[in-house]
């Protein structure tokens, strides 16, 4: 039997309206948690007032927020096949010979609709929220005093001591090393003051110092000096000059296909973009997946009774499913596996269980 448009209407208006009222929930959960958490590591630190830690944490609430769509479609559709069935309705759909199939069509549309919708809108104007957050927590929570910008240009390091700043910037960095070619070096004295600038051939990052090699440094009086080789003090290890690149939460969908190719052209890896690119572009999947999901444990609670279990069983799907997630994900970071295959693997397994899962419910 075809499925009625009203009534596909009215099932993917009550799984949105679901949908809506559960995320507002949650975060608002999660904003007073994060808040909290926010103002313990805040404690000890004058500059990091009340209203700075709130602003902090409403910038964070769209990054945490994103993470758990999947979960609150989940439990979005769990919550609609219950009720439409508690009150008989999807009975009486059934009854009339439609099938769980025909009155999933709607909210399997509605679902990546919504996947969409976070991942092309949501997404960036939340990245330019979380990219403002990173800046307030490395200002009032981690006193970080460098900073690195990777552009079309090239990469931009702004290291500040107590005596002044100093601005690197280099075309490439060799691969699998801290060595930057060509550099070019811009030094201010405290008041902020041009004081002097070196341009070389390469500089290499040592234990407390960056060593500069082959270049001219030109203080502005009298001719530039050549030298062999220069040393520049720096606190900057290779593992604190990776945590200053733009995090791929920070970073717009529109965004990130530019910025990995400018990441690989100066030679940094992109795995931890790519991977954050290609599972945004999977996100529709993992919702259709999410709502097979629910409407397995919709479909069993109805047939066995039982709120408890069903809710019991998403949980534990959601737990599965979250730690699946992560143990790939890690294996896509360190290149074990490959990055497309570690950004789709959960929602396309997920996906293909959901619909067995379902079909042996519903087809024996």
């Amino acid at each position: 039997m075809r499925t009625s448009a009203t009534l596909s209407r009215y099932i993917g208006r009550q799984f949105l309206l679901y949908f809506c009222m559960l995320l507002g929930i949650l975060l608002a959960i999660i904003l007073l948690l994060d808040t909290v958490e926010l103002l313990r590591r805040a404690a000890g630190k004058p500059d990091a007032t009340f209203s700075v830690v709130v602003q902090m944490a409403l910038f964070k609430l769209p990054e945490i927020g994103q993470q758990v769509f999947p979960f609150v479609i989940l439990f979005a559709g769990m919550f609609t096949f219950w009720r439409l069935t508690r009150s008989q309705e999807l009975v009486v759909a059934r009854a009339v010979g439609v099938s769980a199939w025909q009155f999933l069509a709607p909210v399997l549309i509605v679902a990546p609709l919504i996947a969409v919708f976070q991942v092309t809108v949501i997404n960036p104007a939340g990245s330019v929220l979380v990219a403002r957050y990173e800046k307030m927590e490395d200002r009032y929570l981690r006193g970080r005093t460098s900073s690195l910008v990777v552009s079309g240009s090239g990469l931009w390091l702004r290291q500040i001591q107590e005596n002044g700043q100093y601005l690197i910037h280099a075309d490439t960095a060799e691969a699998g090393t801290t060595t930057l070619r060509p550099v070019n070096v811009f030094m201010y004295d405290a008041n902020g003051e041009f004081a002097s600038r070196i341009d070389a051939t390469s500089a290499t990052l040592e234990p407390g110092h960056w060593m500069i090699r082959q270049g001219w440094l030109n203080t502005g009086v009298g001719p530039a000096e050549a030298f062999d080789s220069y040393r520049l003090d720096t606190d900057l290890t290779l593992e604190r000059i990776q945590e200053s690149f733009a995090s791929p939460d920070s970073m717009s969908f529109w965004e990130l296909p530019g910025f990995i190719r400018t990441l690989q052209e100066t030679g940094f890896s992109a795995t931890r973009h790519r991977l954050h690119f290609q599972s945004l572009l999977s996100t529709p999947l993992l919702f259709c997946a999410m709502v097979l999901f629910a409407a397995a444990f919709s479909l069993r609670q109805t047939r066995r009774g039982g709120t408890m279990m069903m809710v019991a069983g998403g949980v534990v799907t959601g737990f599965v499913l979250f730690l699946f997630s992560d143990v790939v994900r890690a294996f896509g970071i360190s290149e074990t596996i490959p990055v497309p295959l570690a950004a789709w693997a959960p929602a396309g397994a997920s996906l293909l269980l959901g619909i067995a899962v379902l079909l042996h419910l519903e087809d024996g």
